[in-house]
């Protein structure tokens, strides 16, 4: 279930002894340690849990690393009183940063939280962050800047109890917090002070406002906030940070011009949230070192939430780790679904039961008939024989694993480039369609070879170089063959004389841009028809690299479901995914109100179907008659049901009408 943006799950197994033993799980729930191997499961589980949670975090921060250090020197700049710049502000004008952060709320709480962190380490102490429901009235909105500002860098101690009896005796003031800043500002630690190198340190450290979510403040608050400190910016260096969701133009929505002129604005853009989930997708999805694999509809599922509800990583992420405990929940083989070297050491102690269980696997039911009838005896009644092919097994899946991932990326490197995008703008696309079906038999690959075909010989060396680069990362023998035979088609192909009459030589992305797709394809035709003819020695190396870049497709990129025991670390359970994350409320909300029993567990409720107990809530009776009208009912009932229908007015299904006392309209038609 979710609990404050977590999901929490709990991990139930049946145990023949009476005796249980059982520890905290996930989310504070007990696991049950008698199973053969669940409190294995349960560990795996966990520690893969905080990696993802871990390498998001590291991936946010190196993704916003380049906008918040332009933050930073910004508020440098500008708040410290060191700027040469021309278009430095008046003496009343408040320098002010406009952050666009997007529309993906969600993933806003993350980046507000390491810009206060590096601000505070690297620039000012003097940091205030401040949301709009915290701010209703320009009042508490001063008194909130007060309340952070005179707390911050100060230790559970004396000094707090001071500080605490200041702001109580303060009145919520700029003019007070002008008093404070000047008694406060000179006590800045010598660390902070070799950070700070300026000469003007530390009489000028700037006082940052961060205003998360610029669009849900009332403009009369913040206009009145911003009139209010324009008046003290010679006591103290204002510098506003607006975190903006929409647009730069929601600052001249919500502040007039002559409000909008006293601050000196510069807009920061951050990577939008389709660049952050390809980077996410890369290192954690597309990482043969992450144990759990998702199928493909699983991953559209995913990226069909993300798309198309709220663009939120974060909220992927969460997706991700669902997908991760139902996996470990619901499979009891997926004590195999880790690194390398403990899968291998959890195959040679197998229980008998698991033993069976890998014997009932589809994938390894299709092995065992590839092989010879007394190797397929073996498998069907010797135990141990089953676990010493099952270490094979697994030593093959994490060696699959290894070389798909390089030639899936060299493979994206080549076509991503391509008019109109064959095999997908985004590798996550290719990895859908390579992981679902023989992507050598589909036409969008027959596509990409003939645009390959027709490379300039610059072009095909560039992106042979990329390819070459990824391959360089990969450790297996394999993948360093194929870089040895990359690296000598490169050399061949610098040192190849262009003919002189420049036959082949034609670019595929130059020619697509001064004609139109039918012109394509008629010169995708000519190329073919010419082959018949003698080709040049540039055409006959370029069609062996395209070639080799085939053969690379055929035999690396499979898919996974042909590989044995692949049910071990993927997870495909997407109509469980799609009930749990994408969920519908009115439908729930529908089900309890017509059937109360399931979620009551009353057994008086309990009623034949289309009827209802009188010992159900008023709600359900009344949701009961309003179902039974037509567009609107009379209201004219006992006090208790008048409760019942504000109720399902609150919930949306009806509403007041003006045609008759006491009556409602029907909002929602259609029962559960």
């Amino acid at each position: 279930r979710l609990i404050d943006g977590v999901f929490q799950g709990c991990f139930v197994f049946k145990s023949a002894s009476k005796k249980r033993k059982r520890h905290i799980g996930v989310g504070g729930y007990l696991v049950d340690d008698s199973d053969d191997n669940g409190s294995d499961r349960f560990r795996i589980c966990q520690k893969l849990w905080e990696t993802v949670q871990m390498n998001t975090e590291v991936i946010q921060d190196q993704l916003n690393k380049k906008i918040l250090d332009s933050l930073a020197e910004f508020i440098k700049k500008h708040g410290l009183g060191c700027s040469s710049d021309v278009w430095r502000q008046r003496a009343s004008e408040i320098p002010t940063a406009a952050l666009m952060l997007g529309v993906n709320v969600p993933d806003h709480a993350m980046t507000f939280r390491s810009l206060c962190n590096l601000l505070q380490d690297s620039v000012t102490p003097f940091v205030v962050s401040v949301h709009a429901k915290e701010c209703a009235a320009v009042k508490l909105l001063i008194q909130k800047v007060l309340e952070q500002l005179m707390g911050s860098g100060v230790s559970v101690d004396e000094e707090k109890e001071d500080d605490t009896a200041l702001l109580q005796k303060t009145p919520c003031t700029i003019s007070a917090l002008c008093q404070w800043y000047k008694t406060k500002c000179t006590q800045v630690s010598p660390e902070r002070k070799e950070n700070l190198t300026n000469n003007d340190l530390p009489q000028s450290l700037p006082v940052v406002v961060i205003f998360k979510y610029f669009e849900a403040f009332n403009s009369q608050v913040l206009q009145d906030f911003i009139l209010i400190c324009s008046r003290y910016t010679q006591e103290l260096p204002f510098v506003f940070i607006f975190g903006i969701a929409t647009s730069p133009s929601a600052i001249q929505h919500r502040l007039p011009h002559s409000v909008s002129s006293l601050l000196c604005i510069e807009v920061f853009h951050s990577l939008s949230c389709t660049q952050h989930l390809a980077s996410v997708f890369d290192k954690l999805i597309l990482n043969s070192q992450f144990p759990l694999k998702l199928s493909s509809r699983v991953i559209q599922v995913l990226v069909g939430i993300f798309l198309y509800h709220d663009f939120s990583v974060q909220n992927f992420v969460k997706g991700l780790q669902f997908s991760m405990l139902e996996h470990f929940n619901s499979q009891p083989l997926s004590v195999l679904c880790c690194q390398k070297q403990e899968a291998l050491l959890s195959a040679k102690t197998l229980s008998k039961q698991n033993v069976e269980r890998i014997r009932h696997l589809p994938s390894f039911m299709r092995y065992v008939e590839t092989q010879e009838p007394q190797e397929q005896v073996r498998l069907l009644t010797n135990d141990e024989h089953v676990k010493e092919v099952c270490q094979k097994l697994l030593k093959n899946l994490h060696k699959y694993h290894k070389n798909y991932y390089p030639v899936l990326q060299c493979l994206h490197s080549l076509t991503s480039s391509l008019p109109k995008f064959p095999l997908g703008k985004h590798i996550r696309e290719l990895h859908v369609s390579c992981i679902e079906k023989n992507l050598w038999e589909t036409e969008e690959y027959d596509s990409a070879l003939q645009l390959l075909r027709i490379l300039a010989k610059d072009e095909l060396v560039a992106a042979l170089r990329k390819c070459a680069e990824i391959l360089k990362s990969a450790n297996t023998k394999r993948m360093q063959n194929a870089l040895q035979q990359l690296e000598d088609f490169i050399g061949r192909l610098e040192t190849l004389e262009e003919d002189s009459s420049g036959n082949g030589v034609v670019s595929a992305k130059m020619e697509y841009q001064r004609t139109d797709l039918f012109q394509l394809q008629k010169t995708l035709l000519e190329k073919e028809s010419r082959r018949t003819k003698r080709m040049n020695s540039f055409e006959v190396l370029r069609s062996q690299v395209i070639d080799f870049i085939d053969s690379l497709v055929r035999e690396y990129l499979t898919p996974a479901e042909f590989q044995p025991l692949n049910e071990v670390c993927y997870y495909s359970s997407s109509g469980v995914l799609r009930q749990r994350l994408n969920v519908t409320p009115r439908t729930s909300i529908q089900a309890a109100l017509s059937h109360p029993f399931y979620y009551l567990k009353n057994a008086s409720l309990k009623t034949d179907a289309g009827t209802i107990s009188s010992a159900a809530p008023d709600l359900c009776i009344v949701y009961k008659l309003h179902l039974e009208c037509g567009l609107s009912f009379s209201n004219t009932v006992d006090g208790t049901c008048h409760c019942a229908v504000s109720e399902m007015e609150f919930l949306g299904f009806v509403k007041s009408t003006k045609q008759k006392t006491d009556h409602v309209a029907r909002l929602t038609w259609g029962g559960c």
